[in-house]
């Protein structure tokens, strides 16, 4: 019988340490990016999980052949580090050795070596797990977890606590038909729309609460900005004076976010060429204002904007207060969420937010109805009815305290901190109208 201590556990490839390591030999296992036959010699470029290693094959310091080895193997390589500013990432390897782990038995249909692809984006999502080997299309995720990881740091540093929420469930939280229905054992549930009322309830028992999770929107939109399923960050905090209070959360947030990812995600940074924005104060305009300041009595909607809408606010935020973030609120209170609570000063307005980002809707976010008689009075005010939502008002009956919080949309400001046109692209299999596979 053999017993397992967990001591002896393997160890990922470290650049700091290969690079403190001049003229030791040492292993790695990784695929091949790429070979180079250069005569009496040879590239062989390895794709580490995060890193791209140049090793130097020579006949007369390696016994080892490198005949078959090709783009697409896994590979186990022995050297002798040796620094080398024009090599990837400041060092190469002269090989020692090389053992073939695993050879394809087919060569890739994409152009994974090159920095760009050169396909389709359709073609690039049905071949997703080859076109992910690429060095550009895989930093996109390295640096998307460190977008979750900041957001996490960040709540946990202040005093949120992380929950999990349902994901199939018998009412969505937003209403509407944009739910994806199914049979749950002979009972018709749904696909969450948003952790909303778990995270309401949340609030009476831990003040501080914020979820990562998959959200499901069963809209029919086959734009550059919709997805039907997408991961959310979302938190909601208790003992609030105003929504101005979740407002400020957000923009700490997002200047701790910004930092931490130059701290620690600059390889993917460079890689990506992304434009990490400073963040010292974000303006926030009224949605009657805001209306008035794009197009004045002339709106199409008055009740959100459209996204040319959100296209010219960020400019203006930009040209007049040189950011690329805005805040938009105080929006109608005749629109949904019902949970939504009126403003005092204007009951004609609700005190809900969205923050815009470089021309997109990010977040949207507000503070929350508590009191439970005036949270039935608003339902039916939107045309509901209480009894539909009994489970979803057991918080409000045994008391909360003030409270809101928000949603982001992670895809939505991958995209935008990293330039991308479509939010496909920073998904890593996306799904949407038309997409169910890989």
């Amino acid at each position: 019988m053999e017993k397992i201590n967990g001591n002896d556990i393997l160890c990922e490839f470290d650049l700091e340490e290969a690079k403190n390591s001049e003229g030791k030999e040492i292993e790695i296992s990784a695929c091949v990016h790429k070979v180079k036959k250069m005569g009496g010699f040879a590239f062989v470029i390895l794709r580490t999980a995060r890193y791209l290693i140049q090793s130097v094959y020579s006949p007369e310091t390696c016994p080892d052949s490198i005949d078959g080895i090709k783009e697409g193997c896994f590979v186990t390589v022995k050297g002798t580090v040796r620094k080398d500013d024009r090599a990837y990432n400041g060092i190469e390897i002269a090989m020692t050795g090389i053992r073939l782990i695993h050879k394809p038995e087919f060569d890739y249909p994409l152009h994974v070596s090159a920095r760009k692809i050169g396909c389709t984006l359709d073609v690039n999502l049905d071949n997703r797990s080859v076109a992910l080997r690429n060095p550009v299309e895989r930093a996109v995720f390295k640096f998307q977890e460190g977008v979750v990881s900041g957001f996490r740091e960040f709540m946990i540093k202040n005093k949120f606590t992380e929950i999990h929420t349902p994901k199939i469930v018998a009412q969505g939280a937003e209403g509407g038909a944009n739910i994806f229905r199914l049979d749950y054992f002979d009972h018709e549930a749904f696909l969450n729309q948003s952790p909303q009322f778990y995270k309401q309830a949340a609030v009476a028992f831990f003040d501080r609460v914020f979820e990562i999770a998959p959200v499901y929107r069963a809209e029919r939109h086959s734009t550059s900005r919709h997805l039907n399923e997408y991961i959310g960050l979302d938190f909601e905090m208790g003992f609030i004076n105003d929504m101005y209070d979740v407002m400020n959360m957000e923009t700490a947030m997002l200047r701790y976010l910004m930092d931490y990812l130059k701290e620690n995600y600059a390889n993917e940074i460079k890689i990506l060429n992304a434009d990490i924005p400073e963040i010292t104060e974000i303006p926030a305009v009224k949605f009657e204002d805001a209306v008035t300041l794009i197009k004045g009595s002339k709106a199409k909607n008055k009740f959100d904007l459209e996204p040319e809408d959100e296209v010219f606010l960020c400019n203006w935020a930009k040209e007049n207060y040189g950011t690329e973030f805005i805040f938009v609120t105080n929006f109608p209170s005749s629109k949904p969420p019902f949970y939504a609570m009126n403003d005092k000063e204007d009951p004609r307005t609700a005190c809900k937010f969205d923050l815009l980002f470089r021309g997109l809707e990010i977040t949207t976010g507000g503070q929350r109805i508590h009191d439970y008689n005036e949270q039935l009075e608003k339902m039916k005010a939107q045309g509901l009815d209480p009894e539909d939502f009994k489970s979803y008002l057991e918080s409000h009956k045994y008391g909360l305290p003030p409270h809101g919080g928000l949603g982001i949309g992670l895809e939505r400001l991958v995209m935008k901190l990293l330039g991308q046109a479509n939010i496909r692209q920073a998904s890593m299999f996306p799904r949407d109208m038309n997409r169910l596979l890989p």
